[in-house]
């Protein structure tokens, strides 16, 4: 089996959806040898976050010595950088080679009787043979989707972490956000710090779910704070005080103030994981945040005309994402290009963006999920005037560049499948 060949299989099993439960992966793991079960993990689950979360903390621990395992997902470009170690995307022929070791226990297992795993839980049992057969420090696992029911949630994590919570996934999670909170909780194990940003009613379920297994909770905002001291286009400074010492002048090259959150969160991480023995100091939080990258995350990707990515893939994603434009790009005129999920507040994300928008592109996310997307055409002629409906993403981009006059900005936004696709195009 080559890469594509690889690919391709695993593009099949797309066929199986979202199909819930931990049954399958547990059955899965087991015949490899349970390999997730030698792995010190830190799990990070949330809303929004995740990804920066992730990128922060492991660039931390990288910076600390350490030899350190990324599982993301999705990927903006290619599938292999789902799984990195210390910033190295496995190859292509390694993953060839896992899965074609994986097939085999599939097939069994479904002549066996046992449903057949989702592509996603394919994918979690190669992370985990492929990290356990690399001999990582620590490995660093960002949630699918959820929590209690997503494929990651057989590790058993030094610390849970969950950045916040908000509403998103509510076919799957729940309808409000006290149920959606419980699904995203059920990552904490018992015993296991957990570290958290999430306030409201989302916290106050965090905080019963910490209580009922003995977990200790450390909260973002309260035992962990922090202030802006400064920012521009090449990044921004804070003051971050921990419950070990004050960072004076941390320095964050991502941009926008929710950036800032997720720095507070990997540094509460660092400090839980250092009174667990890691050995870690200011130096190493100070050079991991530095040296953090998380690409597709308010990216300036063109200077003039200015032309910014953001996966802003919900609505407190896309308030976020507002509110950094306005900060950074006050008075500015924009031309938007946005592609959504069908499972998406897109009613709600499209009056947040489009309102600030001079014209709209609307186009189609390569995903299976996106459902109707021509009817976000219609919620964003609500708020703009000038509204395009081009479902190709390369011609959606193009048609913004041509838009675009002297001193306009373009944002291009939504789902990462199409936020990938146009920056796979403007890197050319």
């Amino acid at each position: 089996m080559n890469y594509q060949e690889a690919l391709d299989y695993l593009a099949n099993l797309a066929r199986f959806g979202f199909n819930f439960g931990l049954g399958r992966i547990q059955e899965l793991l087991k015949r490899l040898g349970n390999p997730h079960l030698e792995l010190k993990v830190i799990h990070i689950g949330g809303t929004n976050g995740k990804g920066s979360t992730t990128a922060m903390l492991s660039a931390i621990l990288r910076e600390g010595g350490y030899r350190v395992g990324t599982f993301t997902s999705p990927h903006l470009h290619s599938y292999t950088e789902r799984y990195q170690i210390n910033g190295t995307e496995i190859s292509e022929e390694r993953v060839a080679g896992l899965i074609g070791e994986l097939r085999p226990h599939l097939e069994a297992m479904v002549v066996e009787g046992f449903e057949h795993p989702t592509e996603f839980e394919v994918g979690t049992a190669l992370a985990m043979l492929y990290f356990n057969r690399e001999k990582v420090d620590f490995l660093v696992v960002e949630v699918g989707l959820g929590g209690a029911i997503d494929s990651t949630n057989v590790v058993q994590p030094l610390l849970s972490i969950i950045t916040n919570v908000s509403m998103d996934h509510m076919d799957y999670l729940g309808h409000n956000i006290k149920e959606i909170a419980r699904v995203k909780a059920g990552i904490i194990k018992p015993g296991a710090p957990v570290i958290t940003a999430a306030g409201g009613e989302a916290l106050e379920v965090i905080e019963d779910v910490c209580r009922d297994n003995n977990s200790r909770l450390y909260a973002v905002g309260r035992e962990i704070s922090w202030e802006p001291v400064s920012w521009d286009l090449s990044g921004q400074s804070l003051i971050l005080r921990g419950r070990r010492r004050v960072y004076q002048d941390l320095f964050l090259p991502l941009l926008g103030r929710h950036q800032l959150i997720n720095a507070a969160t990997a540094v509460a991480a660092a400090e839980v994981l250092m009174d667990l023995g890691v050995s870690l100091d200011g130096g190493a939080v100070r050079r991991g945040l530095a040296r953090t990258r998380w690409p597709g995350r308010l990216e300036i990707m063109r200077r003039e005309p200015l032309v910014i990515i953001d996966g802003a893939h919900n609505y407190e994603g896309a308030r976020c994402l507002r509110r950094a434009l306005e900060e950074y790009f006050p008075g500015r005129s924009m031309v938007l290009v946005i592609g959504m999920l069908g499972d998406k507040e897109r009613a709600k994300v499209t009056a947040e963006l489009a309102a600030a928008a001079r014209a709209v592109v609307v186009t189609r996310p390569n995903n299976p999920r996106a459902g109707n997307w021509r009817e976000l055409a219609g919620e964003a002629r609500r708020h703009a005037s000038e509204v395009y409906l081009l479902e190709d993403n390369g011609e959606a981009v193009c048609k913004a560049l041509s838009l675009a006059g002297p001193g306009e900005m373009i944002c291009i936004t939504g789902s990462l499948y199409m936020v990938g696709v146009a920056r796979e195009l403007l890197l050319v």
